[in-house]
């Protein structure tokens, strides 16, 4: 058995395990962890538990130990030399007139590594830059090209909702969206009302899909026939929240009725009514 413990590097990021090992540990706390780019600066989020080994497949790295008044100044120092690192690469960028959008500078907790986030259109021949970015800070340099999801996931920002970007405060993974989530749920198809700060699909579309799939299933099909306590119409749109559909009757005019108060009629009625 082993004492696992999760580990945050940054805010919605992703959760690694670390073996706890000795260590008394409660979430928030500030710990120095051993990574694969040496020692990392990270915060718990969970309790330690006690799991089997054999459900890893390789073996955890460990918590190093407890962060102390040290660790948190060499933390504002990296930041410093994030800031500058990023003000001299976005000056090379203009000189060199690359076609990136430079967003992010992150470095390891040892200062030992930079590596520079950014956006494009299509691939970059950036090793002039990284030239003089070695010259300059004489310390290695990593370019790493993402999408514009992962930017709004690293920059943050307010939704149209009105609160912080959900990429940016709970969600670790991005799922796929599509539209059909959005005619699913009866929204507006305007890509400016659907789509998030990234220009992309908004990730809340996926939160409620499968319920809106799950109560849509109970729906009769658009098209389909039903008797009415005011008289035969046909379906013309679902109102899934309400648990009502909006029926066109035969005299032309659109009524919304509660689904138990409609019937539908059978195959063979559907046909002749639509011939009538």
């Amino acid at each position: 058995m082993v004492k696992v413990v999760g580990i945050r590097f940054k805010p919605a990021g992703k959760v690694y395990d670390f073996d706890a090992g000795a260590f008394v540990l409660a979430p928030g706390d500030p710990v120095i962890v051993e990574t694969e780019q040496g020692l990392g600066f990270g915060f718990v989020t969970s309790a330690p538990e006690h799991r089997d080994e054999k459900t890893f497949e390789r073996a955890l790295k460990k918590v190093y130990r407890l962060a102390g008044e040290e660790d948190f100044t060499q933390r504002e120092k990296n930041r410093e030399l994030e800031k500058a690192a990023h003000a001299f690469c976005v000056e090379c960028i203009k000189s060199l007139r690359l076609k990136m959008n430079l967003f992010s500078v992150e470095g390891t907790f040892d200062a030992s590594k930079l590596t520079f986030f950014f956006t494009a259109d299509g691939r970059v021949d950036f090793r002039e830059l990284v030239k003089l970015l070695v010259k300059e800070f004489r310390i290695r340099i990593e370019m790493r090209q993402v999408g514009i999801r992962n930017q709004a996931k690293m920059c943050g920002g307010i939704g149209r909702c009105g609160r912080e970007l959900c990429c940016a405060t709970f969600i670790e993974k991005f799922d796929p969206v599509s539209i059909r989530m959005a005619k699913e749920q009866g929204l507006s198809l305007n890509p400016t009302k659907i789509s998030g700060q990234c220009g992309r699909l908004m990730c809340c579309l996926t939160f409620e899909n499968e319920t809106y799939q799950a109560l849509r299933s109970e729906f009769p099909k658009i098209g389909k026939i039903a008797s009415t306590p005011k008289g035969r119409g046909k379906i013309v749109r679902h109102n899934v929240i309400c648990n009502r559909v909006a029926v066109r009757l035969e005299e032309g005019q659109e009524m919304e009725f509660e689904l138990k108060d409609i019937a539908l009629e059978k195959e063979s009625d559907d046909t002749s009514g639509q011939n009538g």
